[in-house]
């Protein structure tokens, strides 16, 4: 069992968490998941690990509830236990030394990037960083982005907060203008690492993604979080989660991943669990 020792909600959704891991807060490094079965009989999720505390053996999680398992997470309390925490899992990302690097994150996909652009930072790397989501309410850690940037550029598709667009409207600007920029890192939904991927690759811009494949058990076994990174089988938990962008099959992916999408609203429906944390936590403290 693993004790959830702190719970901050973020948005409605999106629910950062401290978790009593020692052994996994040792190991922890950028890019590293771990998987998580909240009950006996409940289904492996796999999330990004967003920090660690190898002092006071903690990690960190930050999680959005869009689905059954993340909702019943969703109602878990400081106090309360997790049953399995397996990890650290995944190739952490290989961090080099660029010069100046853009950092992409899309909704929850920002806590992903960000452990990634604070290592760069740390390696001497100039980060130029760009948040973006649906709405304001939907934007996490810009503060944490904002400390460890150079400059730092929000978005958000229905205009409510920052510049109305996408990510790529921003990098479009930073590319065109900073001919210096030598790495791009994107993680967010799979259509917004497509377009990132489009996009710099017309300027022949290194660019890594992370991908959000469908997982089961996150050691390679039962092979479905394959993908296709140029023209070659791959899976995603121990030969990733990240990868060349300009060589991810997108297209087959995203098609892959909609699977079980009848299967997943099925599931949710059955779980009657309300959609927003901060009802299940009793408001935001």
């Amino acid at each position: 069992m693993y004790p959830i020792v702190a719970k901050e909600i973020l948005s409605p959704t999106i629910t950062k968490y401290e978790i009593k891991a020692p052994f996994i807060a040792k190991k922890r490094k950028a890019g590293n998941f771990v998987m998580l079965r909240i009950v006996e009989d409940g289904e492996r999720i796999p999330i990004t690990l967003v920090d660690s505390d190898s002092n006071a053996g903690t990690i960190t999680l930050i999680v959005q509830a869009i689905g059954k398992t993340t909702k019943l997470l969703a109602t878990k309390n400081v106090g309360d236990s997790i049953l399995d925490v397996v990890g650290p899992l995944g190739v952490p990302t290989p961090i080099e030394l660029h010069g100046q690097v853009v950092c992409i994150g899309g909704g929850v996909g920002t806590a992903e990037v960000y452990p990634i652009a604070r290592a760069l930072k740390d390696a001497g790397n100039t980060i130029f960083s760009i948040v973006g989501a649906r709405s304001k309410d939907l934007i996490i850690l810009e503060k944490e982005m904002g400390q460890i940037s150079k400059e730092i550029y929000v978005t958000t598709d229905d205009g409510s907060y920052g510049r109305k667009g996408i990510v790529t409207d921003p990098l479009k600007d930073l590319l065109d203008a900073n001919k210096d920029i030598h790495a791009v890192y994107a993680i967010g939904p799979l259509p917004m690492m497509k377009a990132v991927a489009n996009l710099t690759k017309t300027y022949g811009t290194k660019t890594l993604v992370s991908l959000n494949a469908i997982m089961v058990d996150g050691t390679g076994m039962c092979g479905g979080c394959r993908v296709s990174i140029g023209g070659k089988m791959k899976f995603a938990c121990v030969d990733g989660p990240e990868f060349d962008a300009h060589l991810v099959d997108f297209d087959e992916l995203i098609m892959r991943n909609r699977t079980y999408v009848d299967l997943e609203k099925i599931a949710d429906e059955r779980c009657k669990l309300t959609p927003s944390i901060v009802a299940l936590a009793g408001g935001v403290k």
